[in-house]
């Protein structure tokens, strides 16, 4: 599944917040947006999902216009996993995931047993097969990161899109997520914050600020250090580092 954004400006309350981003997500790939708070991530990234409707430019999804797809087709074609997701719901992990199946369904559809197979395969497939009966409010934050992700995979789409996956995760939830994202081998769009984890886990880069992609490629491309000063207005020192990888059961 292909993603593509062509000259895309979006306007919240009068206010251009995002101006003529171009941006590319290719069959299979993993591709981070990086920028400082406020820079229009997440609003980019919401544009994707059709939570906001650009005020110029084009979105297309594996080739056809996003505004012409209804919300069944869009939610078949991309899954989302955005920042805030409501806690406080008393579902099980089980109805959570099952929710992913809705596109597919026609009202008043019921869960059949090929959709409890499609559920039961996504949590086993992030590692949270054993959650099943749990209450979603009762999850540790890696815990519902995983839940969500597998939702998603219910859906079966092939385009997904994260906003800060890894946000308010201890590093070892944050090495887990993403790696377990990189290896789902379905094309991917994510926001991200940590500068180390986007260059290790990502193929490609967006670098925003001020509302517009300022660069774009590969991670050595794009996080040189003259850009991240201009960007993030901080001194990068390029330096042995130290290294974080979850390290595998004895």
């Amino acid at each position: 599944m292909t993603l593509f954004l062509n000259g895309v400006s979006l306007t919240i309350d009068s206010r251009e917040i995002v101006h003529s981003a171009d941006l590319t997500v290719n069959e299979g790939e993993f591709v981070g947006l990086l920028g400082p708070n406020g820079c229009g991530k997440s609003t980019l990234l919401r544009s994707a999902y059709r939570a906001l409707r650009p005020a110029a430019g084009l979105i297309t999804v594996e080739g056809v216009d996003l505004v012409r797809l209804t919300a069944r087709e869009s939610a078949r074609r991309t899954a989302v996993v955005a920042q805030e997701t409501p806690s406080e719901l008393d579902f099980t992990v089980a109805e959570m995931v099952a929710m992913g199946r809705t596109p597919h369904k026609r009202p008043l559809d019921r869960t059949t047993t090929a959709d409890e197979l499609i559920c039961a395969q996504s949590l086993e497939r992030v590692g949270a097969g054993h959650l099943t009966k749990r209450h979603f409010a009762t999850l540790s934050g890696g815990e519902k990161q995983r839940v969500l992700i597998a939702r998603a995979l219910a859906q079966q789409s092939r385009l997904l899109l994260l906003d800060e996956p890894t946000n308010h995760l201890d590093i070892r939830h944050q090495l887990e997520i993403l790696r377990l994202v990189r290896g789902l081998g379905v094309s991917t769009l994510a926001a991200l914050h940590d500068l180390n984890q986007a260059a290790t886990s990502c193929d490609r880069l967006y670098l925003m600020d001020g509302g517009r992609i300022v660069a774009g490629g590969t991670p050595d491309e794009v996080l040189t250090p003259e850009r991240i000063s201009q960007v993030y207005g901080v001194r990068a020192v390029q330096r042995t580092q130290l290294v974080f990888e979850l390290k595998e059961e004895q």
